[in-house]
């Protein structure tokens, strides 16, 4: 199974010395992917969550890949309805080849009806938006010979059933984003439904998943996968493993946007998943 990480590319102590640690440090200790949030206008109801500055993630993706060497890089996820479908494909395809063929395009609706307003995009629609928008991406890459990427992997972000249906019928990984066990149990259920009722293959899965360890574990009901013990956090993952993700991707922010200035904690319980790791 790949692990990768998700990386903070915002709040006070997103800065090109933080990120380019946290990109050697990633790479450093292993990992195998490393990945990003996409925001464009920082609204108010976004920068509750994700305060300025906030690195565009392709911008951001590119320069890293000139800091690494072989980690793959990718969305966590782009929002889709954001950009023009050939402006996607063209800067896709253009890191995908800049990078040596490493970029993981991880996507979704989005949820900031504010930062919709800003850019003039209906709320309302940003579903058959993101449908209609990934099947010009798809057709540009496979009809147009000047993009030409090679095979760069589509993940859909989501936790809805709408984004479930979504995987199932692009053929795409789905990609939950920080869940309960218990939860993910039932919607895989729904997910195997979906699949059945569009007579299409399950799709591959790349959750996204919280980063807390704790020394003494973690019994409350709502406990999140990843959070609480050494030991908890690789029964959560190999569950996740044996349902069918070969890819895993951790969080390690917890929602105080001062985290970003301590990344040394997080590269600290990155550096335990390491050493633990099979």
């Amino acid at each position: 199974m790949r692990i990768g990480v998700n990386v903070p590319n915002f709040g006070p102590g997103a800065n090109p010395d933080h990120l380019a640690r946290w990109a050697e440090t990633v790479e450093g200790l292993g990992f195998d992917l490393l990945m990003m949030s996409d925001h464009v206008a920082i609204t108010p109801d976004v920068a509750e969550r994700y305060p300025a500055p906030f690195y565009e993630p392709f911008t951001t993706l590119a320069w890293m890949a000139g800091i690494t060497t072989g980690i793959k890089l990718g969305t966590t996820v782009l929002i889709t309805p954001y950009r023009h479908p050939l402006l996607v494909a063209r800067m896709a395809a253009n890191l995908h080849q800049l990078s040596g063929g490493r970029l993981v395009l991880g996507v979704g609706v989005g949820w900031s009806r504010e930062e919709f307003g800003a850019l003039g995009i209906p709320f309302e629609r940003r579903g058959e938006l993101t449908d209609g928008h990934l099947r010009k991406l798809l057709a540009a890459w496979q009809n147009d010979a000047d993009y030409g990427p090679g095979k760069i992997p589509i993940w859909i972000g989501g936790n809805s059933d709408a984004a479930m249906r979504r995987a199932v019928r692009f053929g795409a990984p789905w990609h939950p984003l920080r869940f309960t066990m218990p939860w993910f149990r039932a919607a895989l259920t729904r997910l195997q439904e979906t699949a059945a009722q569009f007579g299409r293959p399950v799709p591959g899965l790349a959750p996204r998943i919280r980063l807390r360890l704790t020394e003494r574990p973690v019994d409350h009901p709502t406990r999140g996968a990843g959070e609480g013990t050494v030991e908890q956090f690789f029964e959560d993952v190999e569950e996740l493993r044996l349902a069918g993700a070969d890819t895993v991707l951790l969080d390690p922010y917890h929602g105080d946007p001062k985290e970003t200035l301590r990344p040394e904690e997080a590269w600290q319980a990155l550096a335990v998943v390491a050493a633990h790791r099979p």
